[in-house]
């Protein structure tokens, strides 16, 4: 059976791809490696072997020319077929270019690592998976191996575990019947004034109803692995449920409609006849401001860290809208952003009327771009574009320590003994790295429950070097000239 040519394409301006490739390619991190299935055998061939390498290479070099999805069947032209590979590649609908070749790329290394004497492997990656077998699977449907997980999370409400199912049932529909593109998301008002974001998706190559047989196989799984939680995900080999109280994915209304096309069109043209006119001028202003505003020096960046293009920070967080607003600090507000590939992003803007400035700015930059410890908060990049002092970190879905400890009986809950206790050693862990391990000897100097910020798994992360101050090696005191910290 051949599969169908349909593949939904994100509509977005040439240029602007561009841009967030620019960007991607200098900060994307690796995506993220969910689960995978080993079927081994020790009576593998070596033409078998041989034949799973020629597959994985040939999938990482397909995924650059396809949109996303395709198979194929690997052999040594044998009578016999019995050392036939069959494989198959597939990434999220909303995953396009760049972002799928970078996760087909990762998934085909990993899946080598892990399975290197399989018959049968399967590795999902949050936004792609990649499966083969010594059986054709292609235009059929597999609904085993199936494997589920769940955040941190608890749901308030009993309630809401049905409404979770009906939702997903909605979706079904919507992939199956309704649009027939063997995927579908949505958002769904919840409880409380909540939101909930839901995602199914099959493989292209099977029928309607085999799509429907497969995703309520895994919406069977739901009640006993996930009906308490806020976000949970299923998956198999032919399909995939997601839910979760966080925006993941990409919409067309995220990656800009018709008229906004065409906005970005005319703004493209109007663009360039403005730089035109005023190239010299902008070359000027451009330099004035740099020099006169942010005062860097080369070594400050040094490649350590990659500039980003404010159209794309824009972008992602919808020209700073309210909505995409977490809160505000002493630097200034901090918005979520969700790039091209779902990934999430928090984005720090110094605001003018901040009582932080240019120093507190660059201690930031110079710190924490050359300071790795799984403790310490990721800065992404930053940006120094149009008088903008920007900073893009990796986003903490669980928000700060003092959110938990003075944020309620619910949040307070959540922070038992054993937990309080891994936070406690972590943020111990991330103290002696600054003090001990890392290249440069930092003295952070405003360590609070505010600046312990919290991820997916309520691992702690030491965030906010604005008034962090480097020792030199041997040095075990200095003098301040002013109070500082909280």
């Amino acid at each position: 059976m051949r599969i169908k040519a349909e593949i939904f394409m994100i509509p977005i301006g040439i240029s602007l791809s561009f841009m967030f490739l620019l960007f991607t390619t200098a900060s994307a991190q690796p995506p993220i490696y969910m689960y995978n299935f080993c079927e081994n055998s020790t009576l593998l061939s070596s033409s078998y072997k041989d034949n799973v390498e020629t597959l994985l290479s040939w999938i990482t070099t397909d995924s650059f020319k396809s949109n996303g999805y395709n198979f194929t069947t690997v052999n040594s032209n044998n009578n016999n077929n019995d050392d036939a590979v069959y494989g198959l590649y597939s990434c999220r609908y909303d995953i396009t270019g760049y972002f799928c070749q970078f996760c087909i790329t990762t998934a085909a290394s990993e899946l080598s690592r892990r399975c290197p004497n399989a018959v049968r492997a399967i590795i999902w990656y949050d936004v792609c998976i990649i499966r083969y077998s010594n059986q054709s699977f292609i235009g059929n449907v597999t609904l085993t191996p199936t494997w589920n997980i769940t955040g941190p999370r608890i749901i308030k409400h009993s309630s809401e575990s049905r409404k979770a199912e009906e939702s997903v049932q909605s979706l079904i529909w919507k992939a199956t019947v309704e649009t027939k593109k063997f995927w579908a998301v949505d958002e769904f008002d919840w409880v409380d004034n909540e939101k909930r974001y839901g995602w199914v998706q099959c493989d292209r190559d099977i029928k309607s109803d085999e799509c429907s047989e497969c995703l309520h196989t895994l919406l069977d799984i739901f009640p006993e692995c996930c009906s308490t939680h806020a976000q949970w995900a299923v998956f198999g080999p032919s399909c995939g449920i997601r839910m979760d109280d966080e925006k993941f994915y990409q919409t067309s209304g995220d990656g800009g409609s018709s008229k906004s096309r065409k906005f970005i069109i005319s703004f493209s043209v109007l663009g360039s006849v403005a730089l035109l006119c005023f190239g010299v001028y902008c070359f000027w202003y451009r330099k004035r401001v740099r020099r006169d505003k942010m005062m860097f020096d080369e070594e400050t960046l040094n490649g350590d860290l990659p500039t980003i293009p404010l159209i794309a920070v824009l972008h992602s967080t919808n020209n700073f809208s309210e909505e995409s607003k977490l809160g505000e600090g002493g630097f200034g507000p901090v918005y979520k952003g969700i790039l091209p590939d779902g990934r999430q992003i928090a984005v720090k803007r110094l605001s003018k009327f901040s009582g932080q400035g240019t120093q507190e700015f660059k201690n930031e930059v110079m710190f924490i771009a050359k300071l790795q410890h799984r403790n310490l908060v990721r800065l992404l990049g930053c940006c120094l574009e149009e008088n903008e002092n920007i900073l893009v970190y990796e986003y903490m879905c669980n928000a700060s320590l003092d959110s938990h400890l003075f944020g309620g009986d619910e949040k307070r809950k959540q922070l038992d003994w054993k937990l309080r206790l891994s936070i406690i050693n972590g943020i111990a862990k991330g103290i002696l790295y600054l003090h001990e391990d890392s290249r440069l000897k930092v003295i952070h100097r405003d360590l609070k429950g505010s600046n312990v910020l919290l991820d997916y798994e309520m691992n702690p992360k030491i965030s906010d070097f604005g008034l962090a101050r480097a020792f030199e090696i041997g040095q075990n005191q200095a003098n301040t000239k002013r109070v500082v910290g909280t």
